[in-house]
């Protein structure tokens, strides 16, 4: 049974950048896709990036791209979002997310563990 444990948010200014982090015990080596979702108040979760432990593919949200990239450290069983240019849109709870797959995607519903999030705040 994985578990996955998100650290690293906070509140910044427009403009601003933070560094979110997940750490899960579930890889085993296989094709396994880590992914980062957010869900802010009144509004359904979306998919932000994801990422697939063996070929490394990723997936960004159109409302993301070139601003947050997403990284892996299978050694120490590690997702990383780097987020930069950061929006008052962009506040949220941030959730890490991981399942067992070949084709990962950014659908809440395709992914089996979660974790209990982390709060992004950007002020203007």
């Amino acid at each position: 049974l994985a578990q996955v444990v998100e650290s690293g948010g906070g509140s910044v200014q427009t403009g601003g950048s933070l560094r979110l982090s997940c750490v899960d015990s579930g890889y085993t080596g296989s094709n396994y896709c880590m992914a980062w979702f957010r869900q802010a108040p009144m509004k359904e979760r979306e998919g932000v990036a994801s990422i697939n432990s063996i070929h490394g593919s990723t997936q960004y949200a159109d409302s993301v791209k070139g601003r947050f990239t997403i990284s892996r450290d299978n050694a120490k069983n590690t997702v990383n979002l780097e987020m930069n240019s950061l929006k008052p849109d962009d506040t949220a709870m941030y959730y890490c997310a991981a399942t067992y797959a070949y084709y990962c995607g950014i659908v809440p519903g395709r992914f089996t563990y979660w974790g209990q999030g982390t709060q992004v705040t950007v002020s203007s």
